[in-house]
């Protein structure tokens, strides 16, 4: 029987916004990602906590735009749950959403497409 399995992380990370449209001075947050994966054991937890760790100990501390895959993106919310997502991807993961909570009252969710 599959289940799904999520796990709660904070990180701390200053940026800024620079494209056109969107701009704002250097300024941090204090960042939770909250991210969800299928699982079908219960032995697959420590591959996600470790997957999760180690993409919160990329960016942890950072100033977020100084990052190479964030080069030409303005580093929101919703970048970084996609990237999250697509980083489990390559953990060999099923991730079925990345949330990420940048303020109080903001969150993006990066989520995997609806089957028929």
């Amino acid at each position: 029987m599959a289940f799904t399995l999520s796990l709660h992380r904070a990180f701390v990370a200053d940026h800024f916004h620079d494209l056109p449209g969107f701009q704002e001075e250097r300024h941090g947050h204090n960042w939770e990602v909250v991210a969800a994966v299928e699982c079908v054991s219960e032995a697959e937890e420590p591959a996600f906590a470790a997957a999760l760790d180690a993409w919160v100990d990329s960016i942890d501390y950072h100033l977020l735009n100084d990052l190479p895959p964030l080069a030409g993106r303005n580093p929101t919310a919703e970048v970084l749950s996609e990237l999250a997502f697509h980083h489990l991807q390559g953990a060999a993961l099923q991730p079925r959403w990345v949330k990420i909570r940048e303020k109080a009252n903001y969150w993006a969710l990066c989520r995997a497409p609806e089957t028929p």
